[in-house]
């Protein structure tokens, strides 16, 4: 891990990226001038085209078979091939974009300028989960409905979750329509059907999955890890007042399903693994996780430090030419399930998992002002509204907002990287 702090990249604008230095290295699928999706690599503010690379022939053995996976139209196959390939296909991707190495003038040709090239989803998602595991989120909502009882009693026993709706996913930068359906802000009188006027968003990573499993076999918590192919943000952008009328006793429906929101790179395992920690010690008093959902390693080092922000861009602001406002930072470490035992547990039924799958963390909120991951909390339900610097307020989105979740990874001695950008802009 040293030897990869210490790499720099022939390609400039890696060094001291942002979010892509060559210390990160994400896949994700684009297209450029003839409209042709396939997979490439962000490194800096480049994408390097992996068909050219491979056409290059710079790639052997099991890197090039990943490589070859990886080149496709979407991101499926490479899943499915696992770690092993998924790290052959690092190691040689850090060695051809090292400073040292002897294929620059190869490689040169095929990274293309990011700014012109449209981005599109990283695989065909077969299904969506969406899960619950920011107990803070969870807390801070329940004590707007339920003030004695935020959490339910199932809650710190299980990761809760819902089946969301696949074909909805949209990548970063789609416009998201505002919702119509069922609401009911009159309980005294019957409900009507009408355009959301509580739309929200929510803060949220997303965990790609990788090998499947069959179906009637579960995945142990300690070979879950195996099981995830690497991670993104998610918006899943959340029309309340259609989910209060809706959501008894089934849970969420329209309000979900008109949208959800990715960010478009990939970040793998392999890339966070530096950023790896203990999982928060639970409160005292906190039952312990069933035998399925416990392991010793995971509790050691299952969970992720990942700061999380929320910014929001007004029409106003847009047309003052003012950069967006900061609305929340918070962290995946708020998390009270790890990502392996969303994989054990969604799972333990036999429920079969496919490479391409898409688990949603739910909102990842924590416990002050400041770091709440959603217009719901910021506003107390929409009874204190937020009030922007530029003097504009908000209970929930208005027409024109653009919502921009962004993620960061930092510790003493590590390359930070990012994950990019998840945008999506309100239209009426």
């Amino acid at each position: 891990m040293s030897d990869e702090r210490q790499r720099r990249s022939w390609l400039a604008s890696a060094n001291g990226h942002a979010d892509f230095p060559l210390q990160n290295l994400p896949l994700g699928i684009f297209s450029h001038d003839d409209g042709r999706k396939r997979g490439g690599v962000a490194i800096g503010e480049r994408i390097l085209d992996l068909q050219g690379a491979l056409q290059a022939g710079v790639f052997q053995g099991l890197a090039r078979q990943a490589a070859e996976a990886a080149s496709t139209d979407c991101l499926n196959d490479y899943f499915a091939l696992g770690s092993t390939a998924r790290q052959a296909l690092r190691a040689a991707l850090l060695a051809l974009l090292d400073v040292s190495s002897q294929q620059r003038e190869a490689l040169e040709p095929l990274l293309l300028r990011s700014d012109e090239c449209q981005m599109h989803l990283p695989a065909r998602v077969g299904d969506y989960t969406d899960f619950y595991v920011g107990i803070h989120h969870a807390h801070n909502v329940g004590k707007l409905f339920r003030p004695d009882q935020p959490l339910l009693a199932n809650y710190k026993y299980l990761p809760i979750a819902y089946h969301g709706r696949a074909s909805t996913l949209c990548v970063s930068g789609t416009p998201v329509h505002r919702p119509q359906g069922q609401i009911r802000p009159d309980p005294s009188q019957p409900p009507t059907l009408a355009p959301s006027q509580r739309l929200d968003f929510e803060l949220e990573a997303g965990i790609w999955i990788g090998p499947g499993n069959a179906q009637g076999q579960s995945i142990g918590i300690a070979a879950a890890p195996a099981h995830i192919a690497g991670f993104c943000l998610l918006n899943d952008w959340s029309a309340r007042d259609i989910q209060a009328w809706e959501y008894q006793p089934l849970g969420p429906f329209l309000s979900k399903s008109f949208a959800t929101s990715l960010s478009p790179w990939v970040v793998s395992p392999e890339a966070l693994a530096p950023f790896r920690c203990a999982q928060p010690t639970r409160p005292a008093g906190d039952p312990q996780p069933l035998p399925y959902l416990f392991d010793s390693a995971d509790q050691q080092n299952g969970a992720l430090d990942i700061e999380l922000q929320v910014l929001l861009l007004t029409e106003r602001m847009r047309s003052a030419g003012q950069p967006p406002q900061s609305l929340a930072v918070s962290n995946t470490l708020f998390m009270y399930w790890s990502a392996a035992q969303m994989v054990a547990h969604h799972s333990v039924n036999g429920c079969k998992l496919q490479p391409g799958d898409l688990f949603g963390t739910g909102t990842l909120s924590g416990p002050q002002p400041g770091q709440y991951g959603s217009l719901l909390e910021i506003t107390g339900g929409g009874r204190q509204p937020l009030v922007l610097d530029n003097g504009e307020q908000r209970s929930f989105l208005e027409c024109g907002d653009e919502v921009i979740l962004r993620a960061r990874c930092r510790a003493e001695g590590q390359v930070s990287i990012g994950f990019g950008e998840c945008r999506g802009r309100v239209l009426d």
